[in-house]
């Protein structure tokens, strides 16, 4: 019993602690100060387990990793039970589990729960439990007594609601706690079996009937809890469910459903990131290109007779001789009387006879 006193000390302690933070924004007497209170309980107790639960999700692992292997051992030795629980134990020392670190979390938590179970119908009979028996503490009970949600008290029960202000009220509230309890467990079992589990898995058929069995069992025992306890029951069934859902999307058993969806988001992400290199290589290539083209040289403006010395001659045509643009005639002889041979003549008259051959030879 030292060890219950001491847990219902530690429970009602952490109670406490965040009863003085909520009672400061609802009221003392306020049953949302004391159901928050249980939920905060519900986020300590669960972040202590941490560890634990990271042992838990390793054993599941590799207790269905070796699966076919303990199934061949119980083959083999299936007229030997002592051997084959020789060959058990070695198959679990050589690859590192432990079944009972499966089971850790859960036993650890119930202590925990009939601790509360214990505070709560403490209050209820106005029998101080744990710190509550403490003399800076001897108020807070009555304060416990008073809170209520809904008109409901957190000590009522689903049996003895008569004996609640609001019998009715406390029925329906323990009934849709009962019913939000036993779903929420349903649906984190089912999602065990469904993603992450082997189809080959001997023990699912075994997991099949607790999938059905628990909520019934949960159900027909809710009854008889009060309502801070089926808070603090769905609470933890909210977490667990969260935190189980995390680990099956990333880090699921192999071979299971969950581990085939992990790999087709890998591919996906991988098909994505591919798809984004690609769209952006032809982009690099233009920034590349528009980087060593030269720039674009604008043309430069350029007179008549430059563009006439560029433009393409006729065979046999002669290329006019450049000059002073006052020499040039603005008359032409016509072609045919253009002799077809020419001496030019020394002395001063050959400059101008020279000259004014040039349209002649441009005409033709």
């Amino acid at each position: 019993m030292f060890i219950l006193d001491w847990l219902r000390t530690g429970v009602s302690w952490i109670l406490v602690q965040f009863h003085q933070v909520f009672g400061a924004i609802f009221g003392d007497s306020s049953g949302w100060a004391w159901v928050l209170s249980i939920v905060g309980l519900v986020v300590v107790i669960r972040i202590l387990l941490i560890p634990l639960f990271v042992k838990q999700i390793k054993a599941q692992r590799n207790l269905q990793i070796i699966q076919p292997q303990m199934k061949a051992i119980q083959k083999k030795y299936a007229g030997d039970r002592e051997r084959q629980s020789q060959e058990m134990m070695k198959l679990y020392r050589e690859t590192g589990t432990n079944p009972l670190a499966s089971c850790l979390p859960i036993l650890l938590q119930a202590p925990i729960f009939f601790a509360l179970f214990s505070v709560l119908q403490g209050i209820a009979r106005g029998v101080p439990e744990g710190v509550f028996t403490w003399p800076q503490y001897a108020d807070l009970l009555s304060q416990a007594q008073d809170a209520n949600i809904f008109g409901v008290p957190i000590y009522g029960t689903f049996l003895n609601a008569n004996e609640t202000p609001y019998p009715t009220a406390t029925r329906v509230l323990a009934m849709v706690l009962i019913v939000a309890m036993s779903a929420t467990t349903f649906i984190t079992q089912r999602q065990l079996i469904v993603k992450n589990t082997a189809p080959d898995n001997p023990m699912v058929k075994q997991q099949k009937i607790l999938l059905y069995v628990f909520p019934l069992v949960f159900a027909v025992g809710g009854i008889n809890f009060p309502i801070g306890v089926l808070v603090y029951w769905f609470t933890t069934n909210l977490w667990t469910m969260g935190q189980q859902f995390y680990v099956i999307r990333n880090n699921p058993v192999p071979g299971t459903p969950a581990a085939a969806a992990q790999e087709a988001r890998r591919a996906a992400k991988a098909a994505r990131k591919a798809a984004r290199r690609g769209d952006a290589a032809p982009a690099a290539a233009e920034e590349t290109a528009a980087v060593a083209a030269p720039p674009r040289q604008q043309p430069k403006r350029q007179s008549k007779s430059k563009r006439q010395a560029q433009q393409p001659k006729p065979a046999g045509a002669k290329a006019p001789t450049t000059g002073p643009a006052t020499k040039t005639p603005t008359t032409k002889a016509p072609a045919s009387k253009a002799p077809a041979t020419k001496t030019p003549a020394a002395g001063p008259g050959a400059s101008g006879s020279s000259t004014s051959d040039e349209p002649a030879a441009a005409g033709e």
